[in-house]
């Protein structure tokens, strides 16, 4: 009987995976907004929605970028369900929320839930670029705060992915409260002995960055990800000075420290597994 919810679990997860990846017939054509090459879709499809002509890294949706990390039929969703409700009656805000929804086919930003890599059991979260920029609202902090208590009552390892454009400004100083709150609930789970593996993938950027995305034991990013607080015009009108082209870049972050590796898509699966392995013969207390 378990083989079968984990059969129709499977196959939830693949449905809402593929409204994620964008899918399209797989013989049109795109154009690679990097190298500005001709791409066929079906390549794409099968380099996991990176170029072959120049390796640049599309955004993906949260349900696909999971299903490219756990094992298959072990996804089970935490608060599905859970969503924001317009806390200040922001004009427009219920209208473009409520077509976020439909377009998506998610409740809100970030997607939470539990499932297994390589037969360890994980808590993981993934934002989506798709659903208001990935911006984080109340709903999407509470999200990301519960999905972390959840692995240090339980004593799993946690792996989130981030992609935002910051803080939600239709929900005010309510988002900003976000940040506090997600560095809050890590700084417990890091006292429990807690393992956090933070991925930033394009772009990471405001209040996200700065909290929870930037809290990782270890960060790890994809190739050509836009990593930053504020934009480079912004800084540059602040600070009066011109900036290094590409200093908001993975490798500018990795060159100065602030990243522990760049991981291509393709290898993130295997450099996790490889992770928690480590982390469990350290005798962490997620392998305990």
């Amino acid at each position: 009987m378990s083989n079968v919810f984990a059969q129709r679990r499977q196959k939830l997860l693949s449905l809402k995976a593929l409204r994620g990846a964008s899918p399209a017939p797989a013989h049109t054509e795109e154009t690679c907004p990097a190298c500005g090459g001709t791409v066929k879709r079906r390549d794409l499809v099968a380099g996991r929605y990176v170029c072959p002509l120049c390796g640049h890294h599309y955004p993906v949706g949260a349900y696909y970028r999971l299903s490219l990390v756990l094992d298959r039929g072990t996804f089970r969703e935490l608060d599905g369900s859970l969503t924001s409700n317009d806390p200040l009656s922001f004009p427009g805000y219920a209208a473009k929320l409520d077509t976020a929804r439909r377009r998506t086919g998610m409740s809100e930003a970030v997607v939470t839930a539990t499932g297994r890599m390589g037969g360890q059991k994980v808590a993981v979260g993934a934002l989506d670029s798709r659903f208001f920029m990935g911006s984080m609202s109340a709903a999407l902090g509470e999200k990301v705060t519960r999905l972390v208590e959840y692995a240090e009552k339980n004593k799993l390892p946690l792996i989130l992915f981030s992609a935002s454009g910051g803080a939600r400004m239709q929900e005010g100083i309510l988002s900003l409260m976000q940040m506090a709150k997600t560095s809050a609930a890590l700084e417990r789970f890091s006292q429990k002995g807690g393992l956090y593996i933070s991925v930033l993938t394009h772009p990471t950027t405001g209040g996200v960055t700065a909290s929870f995305a930037s809290l990782g034991d270890i960060m790890l990013a994809e190739p050509g990800a836009l990593i930053g607080f504020a934009g480079p015009r912004v800084i540059e009108q602040t600070i009066g000075e011109k900036l290094q082209e590409g200093f908001q870049s993975a490798e500018y972050l990795l060159e100065h420290g602030f990243l522990d590796a760049i991981v291509p898509r393709a290898q993130l699966r295997d450099t996790l597994l490889q992770l928690l392995k480590l982390h469990g013969k350290g005798g962490g207390e997620c392998a305990k």
